[in-house]
């Protein structure tokens, strides 16, 4: 018999205990931070060990509640959204739309991998301008079905929104999340630096259209090679092209509203900072528009709108308890500890080595501590003196950490975000490892050949 693997609630309370063995295991030790600009920068050379705060079983059971809470602001979002869309899917108004996209594709190859690609350029763009990340957890809904109906998987519906997005974000320009946080508190200029960058987000974009495209080459010859392909073929979800879902005015005009919601969405997260409280009520006001532009009735609207949080239950619950992880690790006062005895090593070594060496550091971390700004705020004003005392220069040591940062988070199973768009797929966290795991070593070195550059050929 076939063991299953395990969900995703039971590979997350594993790695609970083992960062509650760490807390064991490694001193516990911090540094001391100040506040600048309503902001909390750690104090290089402040570090200090303090009385050990192992945690032990009643953290364990505590520290979901813990991660409930910190994450409150994302699961409240998730619901929300998946409220509206429940709304848009009781209006006919996707799948009439993803109909008429398959009748104008279905004969022709070409056409279905262009839109896949220009979808992908434009996810790019959003991780990479304004650091698209949880509100990718929406686009997730459209680009899953739209794949489906085109006759792809789940995981392509994924790489199309969530992993083009994580590439832009890895390979960001002018992200306040990371950058700016990051050149700020090495005292660059905000986003200075971003003509290398921008060489670096077209090649890391290119990658991953030229990796998914080759999947999809492959599904099509044949679609059982799909590491979902049982569970496409079962799901609910499961998209077949009917006539059955005209495409009336209606529909058109609740589409219309779709995408100028969502240009308003990538619009304002630019102009105006809007964040997760913003997009959330845009998409409630899309909702209760589009219930009305196709006279549901308000017991239908209500109903629709209770299965479309339903739906997100499962992804809530994921979000909260990875976030769980984060307040043990903090709570143990072991992140301090690693933070300070990884950076010592690093200047002991030639500056293409200890640029490497940061890099991988960034990525270790991350498994700690998957939230960007987080962790900018946690090793660069460790990072940038270090940079000075090994001869790199600042800005690669900004892009060290945004390679480390952005790369792993797309596989790391502590990241809510990973996590929550997986369950929101239907995709196992096996299945979308082991199918990204060859990506994610060929992003890897493509960081560690691009951090060359800036080391021995120019001045970055």
């Amino acid at each position: 018999m076939k063991r299953k693997f395990p969900d995703a609630i039971a590979i997350i309370m594993f790695i609970m205990i083992i960062f509650i063995a760490l807390t064991w295991i490694i001193p516990a030790g911090e540094f001391a931070y100040e506040l600048k600009n309503g902001r909390n920068y750690l104090i290089p050379g402040s570090y200090r060990l303090v009385d050990q705060n192992a945690q032990g079983f009643f953290e364990f059971l505590t520290a979901p509640i813990k991660g409930f809470v910190q994450a409150s602001l994302i699961i409240g979002f998730c619901f929300l959204v998946g409220g509206a869309f429940g709304v848009l899917n009781k209006t006919g108004a996707i799948d009439a739309g993803l109909f008429y996209l398959i009748r104008r594709t279905e004969n022709n190859r070409r056409s279905k991998k262009l839109v896949i690609v220009l979808l992908m350029v434009m996810f790019s763009v959003c991780g990479a301008t304004f650091g698209m990340s949880e509100s990718v957890l929406v686009f997730i809904m459209l680009t899953i079905p739209m794949a489906r109906a085109m006759g792809y998987d789940s995981i392509t519906g994924l790489s199309v929104s969530f992993l083009a997005a994580g590439v832009g974000f890895a390979g960001a320009l002018t992200n306040p999340f990371t950058i700016g946080i990051a050149q700020g508190i090495a005292e660059l200029t905000l986003f200075s630096g971003w003509e290398y960058r921008l060489l670096v987000w077209l090649i890391f974009t290119i990658a991953v259209i030229v990796f998914v495209l080759i999947y999809i080459r492959r599904i099509e010859k044949n679609p059982e090679r799909s590491p979902v392909y049982e569970i496409d073929k079962e799901s609910k979800k499961l998209i077949v092209a009917s006539d059955d879902v005209p495409f009336t005015l209606g529909r058109k005009i609740v589409l219309v509203l779709l995408f100028g919601v969502l240009g308003l969405i990538i619009y304002g997260s630019n102009r105006w900072s809007w964040y997760i409280n913003e997009i959330a009520a845009v998409f409630v006001g899309l909702g209760i528009a589009s219930a009305l532009i196709s006279r549901l009735r308000t017991s239908e609207a209500i109903q629709a709108f209770n299965g479309g949080a339903k739906d997100m239950v499962m992804a809530a619950l994921i979000i909260g308890m990875a976030r769980g992880l984060l307040v043990i690790a903090e709570d143990g006062k072991i992140i301090g500890t690693m933070l300070y005895h990884i950076s010592q090593y690093a200047n002991q070594f030639h500056t293409v080595l200890a640029v490497e060496m940061m890099f991988i550091f960034q990525g270790f971390l991350n498994f700690f501590v998957p939230s960007g700004s987080g962790q900018a705020a946690l090793t660069m004003p460790i990072m940038a003196p270090l940079s000075d005392l090994v001869g790199v220069s600042r800005q690669t040591a900004v892009l060290c950490f945004q390679f480390g940062d952005g790369i792993f988070n797309m596989i790391i199973p502590t990241s809510g975000v990973t996590m929550g768009a997986l369950s929101i797929a239907g995709v196992p966290y096996n299945k979308w490892a082991k199918w990204l795991f060859p990506f994610i070593l060929i992003m890897t070195l493509l960081a560690m050949l691009l951090l060359i550059p800036p080391v021995l050929l120019f001045a970055y």
